[in-house]
C-alpha cells in the first residue's frame, strides 16, 4: 500500500529531480545523471513506474495522445482533460444539460 500511495503523489505532484548546489552559495540546479545515487536513481524510478502504469491502463488512441508525455503527471492531466474537459467545457456541458431540464 505505501509504494501506491508513492506512485500516486508521483503522478499529482511530478517526478522528483535530483538536485545540488553549484557553489556553497550558489542556485539549486538538477543533478547530471552520471551524478545520481542509488536513492536518486530509485526516487527517480517511481517516475517510470507511475508511467508504466498509467500507460498499461490505456488504449491505442489514448497512447498516442500520452505517447510525448515526459511525467506521469504530464500523461494524468492529459487523460484528465481529454476524458472530463477542460472547466469551460464542463461548465457548458452543466449550462446545456441545464437548458434542457428547464425545457422539460
Amino acid at each position: 500500500m505505501a509504494e501506491d500511495s508513492k506512485l500516486w503523489d508521483i503522478i499529482c505532484d511530478g517526478p522528483h529531480v535530483p538536485m545540488k548546489k553549484l557553489r556553497e552559495t550558489g542556485p539549486m540546479v538538477p543533478k547530471d545523471r552520471k551524478e545520481y545515487s542509488d536513492v536518486d536513481r530509485k526516487a527517480v524510478e517511481k517516475n517510470y513506474r507511475a508511467k508504466k502504469i498509467l500507460v498499461c491502463g490505456i488504449g491505442p488512441d489514448e497512447y498516442n495522445r500520452v505517447s510525448s508525455c515526459d511525467s506521469a503527471k504530464e500523461i494524468w492531466k492529459v487523460l484528465q482533460t481529454s476524458h472530463e474537459g477542460t472547466t469551460q467545457v464542463k461548465q457548458s456541458k452543466i449550462d446545456m444539460l441545464t437548458t434542457k431540464y428547464e425545457v422539460l
